[in-house]
């Protein structure tokens, strides 16, 4: 996908994130995020867009922490959010191409990187701001394109667990294999798992100790633990190990 088409998805999926929030009222429950309430999910999704277009905007190159999360509730939070949100698509989409500024994680450049990771970051919680409403995560999935979802998997599985910090170990080497059954041949990653960070490979080679199957929405989703993994087979102690270890912080 390209950077523009990046871009686009952040715009909708905040969009519609905020009126799903809106018409669940910021005291609903979030029950794909146990313990939250939707300014919970309102103020931490705002933080991150503000927190992230500041790199770009400014062009930082190196790390900080960000301003904090701000004592807004109600209205006043859900236009502070769609105002942070308005400000992250503006910014992503006025950058030059060649903006230099800190980045966590490989692309072909900082405003790539950015702007896949807060299409994605804000398409799983326009999720949870939707379950809020009673909407359930696979009735949310159906208006994530395959081709976003298949990227999500690739940047989790390739990115995040690729970093030192991934706790999806085994003192064994053992095999994950993660398969798109609604798109192509290449639609499948498979997950080595060992004692050091697992690496992942965009291929169906060899032999697999455990196989989760879905459309790419729903393993997108499930990956994220919105949700229980649609079909296991082989052995489903590598799945629970992915639900017990696999959260990204």
């Amino acid at each position: 996908m390209e950077t523009a088409e990046f871009i686009r998805a952040l715009d909708r999926e905040g969009r519609s994130l905020a009126d799903a929030a809106a018409g669940a009222g910021t005291d609903a429950e979030v029950p794909t995020c146990p313990g939250w309430q939707v300014g919970d999910l309102l103020r931490h999704t705002g933080t991150v867009h503000r927190w992230a277009a500041s790199f770009v905007a400014e062009g930082r190159t190196a790390y900080h922490p960000g301003e904090g999360e701000p004592d807004l509730d109600g209205t006043e939070l859900l236009n502070w959010f769609r105002e942070g949100h308005r400000r992250l698509v503006d910014t992503l989409t006025t950058a030059q191409p060649d903006v230099a500024c800190w980045h966590f994680l490989p692309a072909p450049s900082p405003l790539a990187f950015w702007a896949r990771r807060q299409a994605h970051e804000t398409a799983v919680h326009r999720v949870d701001a939707d379950s809020a409403l009673g909407r359930s995560p696979e009735e949310s999935a159906r208006s994530l394109p395959a081709a976003f979802a298949a990227d999500g998997i690739d940047e989790l599985l390739s990115g995040f667990h690729a970093r030192d910090r991934s706790r999806v170990r085994t003192e064994k080497p053992r095999v994950l294999r993660v398969r798109a059954t609604d798109l192509a041949e290449d639609a499948v990653w498979t997950v080595r798992l060992s004692p050091e960070p697992p690496v992942t490979e965009r291929t169906a080679d060899g032999d697999a100790d455990c196989e989760i199957t879905a459309p790419a929405a729903l393993l997108y989703l499930a990956l994220w633990n919105r949700l229980p993994f649609p079909a296991v087979t082989g052995d489903p102690a590598l799945a629970a190990l992915w639900r017990e270890k696999s959260a990204v912080t």
